[in-house]
């Protein structure tokens, strides 16, 4: 496995890349606001929340598709992800 950490801001921005390749990953925040995890267009009104003490999300991601991770106005989050090591 390959262990990262974003800040998440209210600046939309990828946190897992699109690959040729489906992968399973694992997401949690670490700080007390939510998180907010879907595509490109992922906004804190329609992505899937992701909030402190709930145990990893594991997310499948399609082969070509990546994963963007995005807070609500103002705040800022460390969101560590877990990834296949398939090199």
């Amino acid at each position: 496995m390959i262990s990262k950490s974003y800040a998440l801001t209210d600046a939309r921005q990828i946190v897992v890349a699109a690959e040729n390749r489906h992968r399973t990953v694992y997401v949690a925040i670490v700080g007390n606001n939510t998180g907010y995890l879907g595509g490109s267009d992922v906004t804190s009104s329609n992505g899937v929340p992701i909030k402190k003490h709930e145990a990893f999300h594991e997310i499948d991601v399609p082969l070509g598709e990546a994963l963007y991770g995005v807070m609500a106005t103002a705040e800022t989050e460390t969101l560590r992800v877990l990834l296949p090591d398939l090199d």
